[in-house]
Order: C-alpha cells, then structure tokens, then sequence
C-alpha cells in the first residue's frame, strides 16, 4: 500500500511540475473571461477573483474562437461587457491586458471602444479604441497626459488592420514604459505616466461613453504587474494555466491548456 501511494503522490508531483514549469502562472491575474459560455447575462471571471461580467447586447458565439468554445462578439455600437469595480483593479499601476481581436468590419470614422478602465474622471486606465479614422488602428492611453499609442497596426505606428482576421494583443505597462505588442512581437513602445489616474470605477469591454468597436474578442486577460516577453508569447501560444478549483487546492488540481481551433 505504501509502495502505491507513493507512486501516485510521486505522479502528480510530475504531473503539477509539467504544468508549472511550462506555464505562466497565476501570480498577478487578477482577470480572466476565456468568453466559452455565458449564464444568461452574466460571463465567469476564470481567475478565480468571482469578479463576473455583465453582458449588455454582446453575444457569446461559436463561429470565430481561438481558443476554447466560445468568444464575445461585440457588433452594434451599443453592445458591451461591464464589470463592476474591485480592489487589484482600482489599485494597479504596472499592468498587462492581453487578449485576442477579430475586427468584422471597418471604422466608423470615429472614436469607437474596445476596452476601458475607468478611474473618477478619467476612462483611459487604460483607454483603448480605434482611432477615428475609416482605416483600422488602435490606439492604446494612459491618463493624465493622454500618453501611450497613437494609430497603431500589426507592423506598428500607421500601419493597419484587415478586418476577418486574428491578432493577438498585449499592452505591458511597467513604471513609465509601455510596449504594445502585436502577435507576439513589440510593435511600439512609449512613454507613459508611471501614476496613471486609478481608483474606483467599472471596466467595460465595448461601449463606455464612447460606441462599440465591431469585434470578436477571445480570451481576455489582466495582470497587476507588467508580464515579459517570455510570458506574453506563452499566453499567446495558449499555455496559461488558470484557476478550475479553490485557490486553496493543491497545484494540481490547476488547470487547462486550452485548445486552439484553427
């Protein structure tokens, strides 16, 4: 009996160092909607955090996923995402936003939403929209000062999207530096204010004040502290461990790599 047990706990010892050793970890993620399925209204934070998204006229489809089952397609200027607002995310300074994006059609010409975090009296913390122009960029901001990327593509400053297709995005803001990076690599990289506006207000996905970007977008994911190259590339190769039991659990009882679909 001895001999068995000890079989089994040496298996999940190799079992939990072949997730961890192989994957970003936790420390830090304070956000997670991998956008698989919703509960009615509501879309589950994955991080554990219990921090859920409210969905206002978006839709959680099936036809354009990267990873997983599900994604939310925001596709009238009034659809969003909303959640309410909680500590890690009023307090940040340093922080990472990676998620995947799928434009379905062009600009409207104006300033519409992809993501923002609001702060009292500021919506760039950060602010990130396409830029107001029928050509498709992003442009990525920190308040005070409206600092960080200004009309951003695949290849960098000026460059733009094409619409019906996937990329992955990652905003890593560290002290006063900021690097965008498009598909895994950095595309741009800016100087930002180190103690941007913060405090307590929603994060929405979509609509703010602002209308709603025409997008798919697919796994989302916010840290409290600014991820390395390394760790970007991972989360974008799908390796991210997330939480699936009681944080108090043992390490292996942790999580998925979630399957790509081509």
């Amino acid at each position: 009996m001895r001999l068995i047990m000890y079989l089994i706990a040496a298996a999940l010892l190799i079992v939990g160092s072949a997730f961890t050793t192989h994957a970003v970890q936790d420390d830090g993620l304070i956000l997670y909607f991998s956008f698989d399925e919703a509960d009615g209204n509501t879309v589950k934070d994955e991080s554990g955090g219990g921090n859920d998204g409210m969905i206002d006229g978006a839709d959680i489809m099936s036809d354009e996923v990267v990873y997983g089952k599900g994604s939310l397609l925001c596709d009238e200027p009034g659809d969003s995402v909303s959640v309410e607002s909680f500590p890690e995310l009023e307090d940040y300074t340093d922080n990472s936003y990676l998620f995947w994006l799928n434009f379905t059609v062009a600009n409207s010409g104006s300033w519409d939403q992809i993501i923002a975090k609001k702060a009292p009296g500021s919506d760039r913390s950060p602010g990130i929209w396409t830029c107001n122009r029928v050509s498709l960029h992003i442009h990525y901001r920190f308040n005070p000062g409206n600092a960080g990327s200004h009309c951003v593509g695949p290849e960098g400053e000026g460059d733009a999207f094409d619409t019906g297709d996937w990329h992955h995005i990652a905003g890593i803001k560290e002290g006063n530096g900021f690097k965008f990076y498009i598909d895994g690599e950095v595309v741009d990289e800016q100087t930002v204010p180190e103690n941007h506006a913060q405090g307590e207000e929603k994060l929405y996905i979509g609509k703010t004040g602002y209308n709603s970007a025409k997008f798919y977008l697919d796994d989302l994911y916010i840290y409290d502290r600014a991820l390395s190259a390394d760790e970007v590339a991972t989360v974008m190769e799908g390796g991210l461990l997330t939480p699936v039991e009681p944080q108090d659990k043992l390490a292996t009882t942790w999580g998925q790599l979630k399957t790509h679909r081509d």
